[in-house]
């Protein structure tokens, strides 16, 4: 397989289907796509995390690696049931990750969801809420990149939630995030489930 979900245009031909998954404690239909992270069923994962993660706070949400958006659909879903204000930057390089997100979104009327490529993020933007199921593939070089290059713009007080499987380095990949953020910021493990790790940052 010459194509990753991480290719910016796939050239794939683009195959459509619909699942039923529960976000946000209802169930949502959303359409995926194939080029895309785990186009046939909501990974295992992605649904780990999703099961951990708080009501958002008010502020702006990082879905960093958005996929076709489960991710960015239960942030955006939660905090309208809270009447919680926010916006979530739905993150990718894949355009057909992208497309996805933005149809899956109108398709439910959520507004609040804006997917981006990293350019069209504000430089100056911090974040309340990062959220990740990030793309370990990539390879450790990349993906440290990918982390350094986001992590750090967590707002003061703000939270990042990561999963990572335990067989693909989750343990090495905390103590390398303590090392990399330093002072200021602290990575504990706050779950651990189905062998996936939950990793949360959080800056002082």
């Amino acid at each position: 397989m010459s194509e990753h979900y991480f290719t910016e245009s796939p050239s794939s031909e683009a195959k459509t289907r619909e699942l039923t998954l529960d976000l946000a404690g209802r169930e949502v239909t959303v359409e995926t796509v194939s080029g895309t992270f785990s186009p046939t069923r909501l990974d295992l994962g992605t649904a780990v995390l999703i099961r951990h993660l708080p009501t958002p706070e008010p502020g702006e949400i990082l879905d960093l690696g958005c996929g076709w958006g489960p991710i960015s659909l239960d942030a955006a879903l939660s905090a309208k049931d809270a009447e919680v204000d926010v916006r979530v930057w739905a993150l990718d390089v894949n355009s057909r990750s992208l497309d996805a997100t933005r149809k899956n979104a109108q398709r439910h009327g959520l507004s609040s969801i804006r997917p981006v490529t990293a350019d069209e993020i504000p430089s100056d933007m911090q974040f309340s809420a990062i959220r990740s199921n990030p793309p370990i593939r990539v390879g450790k070089e990349a993906l440290h990149e990918l982390l350094t290059t986001w992590l750090p713009r967590l707002a003061p007080g703000g939270r990042a939630d990561l999963v990572v499987s335990k067989n693909l380095g989750a343990d090495s990949l905390q103590k390398w995030l303590i090392e990399a953020l330093g002072q200021g910021f602290s990575v504990v493990r706050t779950g651990s489930s189905k062998g996936f790790r939950v990793l949360t940052v959080t800056r002082d």
